[in-house]
Order: structure tokens, then C-alpha cells, then sequence
């Protein structure tokens, strides 16, 4: 539904930061289902850990707020600026189920909650197969820069 062009011209995240390589499904204001593929060549991999590389918990929390930030800007009807950014707000019940290693294809599913006042909430799952290997609550709103 959203290949990487597409992804690039809304999310501000460049190598070795952007967590997304493809949406699957979009839902305009409900829901997205967008991929990450997991490679052994991911920078992070070097140090986390050299002996058993696995994906740090904080980038999978990261890969499902840049997808929640690609159905808030579908949602708005908008494509982020220079001016414009998009940052994290909190994360509820964040939770790690099993590790993700290099060969995974982590998918994210993310439902937006609610919307208010500029605050979006969402309800977030990643997986590998049919298992559960990271799911939260994030909140995120957007900001216009000076």
C-alpha cells in the first residue's frame, strides 16, 4: 500500500534510523499493518550483542511510533514539513514477548485510540510469525519548530 518512496516523503527518519520498510494495509484513521525487515547488516547489531545479535526493545517501541506516525499524518490529511515534527509523548504497557534477530521480518500493527487536542494515543503490536514480540501504548503528538 506504501513502498519505501512513499515512506520517505512523510517520515523525516533517514539511515541508520528509519525502522520502516513497507505499510501493508491502511485504514484512514483506524488502523496500519506495516513491515520491518531485520537484517544482520543493522548497525545496532555490532554492539547488541556481538556474541547473540538481537533488536534493542527501544527500536521496536521506535519502528511502531514512526508506522503510528504515518497513520497520524494519513489521518490529518498531511505531509510533514521541515517545520514539523513528531515526537513521542509516553509509552503505557510496553511489554517484550521474544527477541528479534537478524532474518526477522517484524511486522506492526498499530490502532489509533483516540485523538485529542493534538495528543494521539495508539495501541500498538509487533510480531514475528504469528508471535507477539512487542506490544505498548504510545502517545505522540506533533510540534511546529520556530
Amino acid at each position: 500500500m506504501m513502498d519505501i518512496h512513499q515512506i520517505l516523503k512523510q517520515l523525516p527518519h533517514r539511515f541508520p534510523f528509519l525502522l520502516v520498510d513497507r505499510v501493508l494495509e491502511l485504514e484512514k484513521g483506524v488502523r496500519i499493518k506495516a513491515l520491518k525487515n531485520v537484517t544482520i547488516n543493522e548497525p545496532f547489531f555490532t554492539g547488541h550483542f556481538p556474541h547473540r545479535p538481537v533488536m534493542p526493545g527501544v527500536l521496536m517501541l521506535e519502528a511502531m511510533a514512526q508506522v503510528a506516525a504515518l497513520l497520524a499524518f494519513d489521518t490529518l490529511g498531511t505531509t510533514p514539513d521541515d517545520k514539523t515534527v513528531y515526537y513521542f509523548a509516553g509509552i503505557d504497557g510496553a511489554r517484550f514477548k521474544r527477541p528479534v534477530e537478524p532474518g526477522d521480518q517484524l511486522v506492526m500493527d498499530v490502532a489509533l485510540d483516540r485523538m485529542k487536542s493534538g495528543i494521539f494515543k495508539f495501541k500498538a503490536v509487533a510480531r514475528v510469525d504469528a508471535h507477539i514480540a512487542c506490544e505498548a501504548e504510545l502517545m505522540c503528538t506533533m510540534r511546529t519548530l520556530p
